[in-house]
C-alpha cells in the first residue's frame, strides 16, 4: 500500500476539507478518468482496492495513473484505554480528497472497458464519483 517514506511531522490535526479541488481537477496523462464529487479522505487501502480492481477489468492492458497519494497520518488509540496520555500511535495513511480532484486516469482501452473498469472502481472508493471522457 502507499505511504510516505520520510515525513516532516509524525501526528497531524484531523483538518476540515473546505471548497473543491484547486489543481488535479483536468486530464493530464490518460483520455478517461474518475473524478470526486464530494469531499472526504481516501485511505491507501480503498486507493489500491480501486487500483486493483481498474487492472483487473482491464485485463492490464493500457495504462493507468493515480492521482492521488495518502499522505495524511490518521492515528488512533486502542479500544477501552482512559482519556488523555497522549495522541494515538498512526494507524493508517490517508488522503483529503477535494470535489474535482481527479483520482485516477487510463489510457490505451476503448471507451466501454473504459467506463465499466472505471465504475467497478468507484464502487470501491467512499465517496460519489463521475466518469470523465477527454473531449467530451
Amino acid at each position: 500500500m502507499l505511504s510516505p517514506a520520510k515525513m516532516k511531522f509524525r501526528k497531524y490535526f484531523k483538518g476540515k476539507i473546505h471548497g473543491v479541488a484547486s489543481s488535479g481537477y483536468r486530464l493530464s496523462f490518460g483520455s478517461y478518468g474518475l473524478k470526486a464529487m464530494e469531499p472526504a479522505r481516501v485511505t491507501a487501502a480503498q486507493i489500491e482496492a480501486a487500483r486493483r480492481t481498474i487492472t483487473r477489468c482491464m485485463k492490464r492492458v493500457g495504462k493507468v495513473w493515480i492521482r492521488v497519494y495518502p499522505d495524511i497520518p490518521v492515528t488512533q488509540k486502542p479500544a477501552e484505554v482512559r482519556m488523555g496520555s497522549g495522541k494515538g500511535g498512526v494507524e493508517y495513511w490517508a488522503c483529503r480528497v477535494y470535489p474535482g480532484t481527479i483520482l485516477f486516469e487510463m489510457d490505451g482501452v476503448d471507451e466501454s472497458l473504459a467506463k465499466e473498469s472505471l465504475a467497478l472502481a468507484a464502487a470501491k472508493l467512499p465517496i460519489s464519483t463521475k466518469i470523465i471522457v477527454r473531449g467530451a
